[in-house]
């Protein structure tokens, strides 16, 4: 007999692969919403850190989610568009590169989780992050997964979310400072990026200067 698509969500999804298990988990504990998190650009030299929140519909789960860097980019941006028309409810955030300077970039990312869960439209009853660091002042219990959007298909759509909505802003700044390629490497330290830094200096506003090789004036 053949399945429906709502039974098939109650089995493992493709090996290696991001499934629904911690989710299935969690419901059948009672709680009704799970709210999945992660964030893109810890590592760049420029740009904001970004993070997202997905509370995926059990019975509209996106097919070929996962680890948004295991995607290609036009892969990511057709998912994009599935999760923001299928998820219950979805939200994103940001943190500025001077806010990051100002604080670190982990408590920035952990700040700009909360923010994003803050902003969604419904109130999750947990939440499944990325790593090993729960956010503080999340509305609800949370647990760390370490490779979690390798794991859960909510955080992988979160991953997918925060990567395509970075790399969207990265493009746009790089209208307005298109000495730097940012539209081509968002923010990474790429050889192009930092000759283009030593040719013209970082940009207040745009450059982390508590990052290696700017807190160093070395590039």
């Amino acid at each position: 007999m053949a399945r429906s698509r709502s039974d098939s969500l109650l089995l493992p999804l493709e090996p290696g692969k991001p499934d629904f298990a911690s989710e299935r988990k969690l419901m059948r504990s009672g709680i009704e919403f799970i709210v999945g998190i992660d964030e893109a650009g810890r590592g760049p030299l420029a740009g904001p850190v970004v993070a997202a929140a997905v509370i995926l519909n059990p019975k509209k789960i996106p097919d070929g989610l996962d680890d948004s860097k295991r995607l290609t980019a036009q892969r990511r941006e057709e998912l994009f568009d599935i999760i923001t028309d299928t998820a219950l409810a979805c939200a994103v955030a940001s943190i500025s590169a001077p806010a990051i300077d100002a604080t670190d970039i982990l408590k920035a990312a952990l700040e700009a989780m909360r923010r994003a869960v803050c902003g969604l439209s419904i109130l999750p009853g947990h939440a499944l992050i990325d790593g090993r660091d729960v956010a503080p002042g999340l509305p609800c219990p949370a647990t760390a997964l370490v490779k979690g959007d390798q794991r859960s298909v909510s955080i992988a759509a979160a991953s997918i979310l925060a990567k395509v909505t970075r790399d969207r802003m990265m493009a746009q700044t790089g209208k307005y400072f298109p000495l730097y390629g940012l539209e081509s490497h968002a923010g990474y330290g790429t050889e192009f990026h930092r000759n283009a830094m030593e040719t013209h200096g970082p940009v207040t506003g745009l450059h982390r200067f508590s990052f290696s090789p700017l807190k160093d004036r070395q590039f």
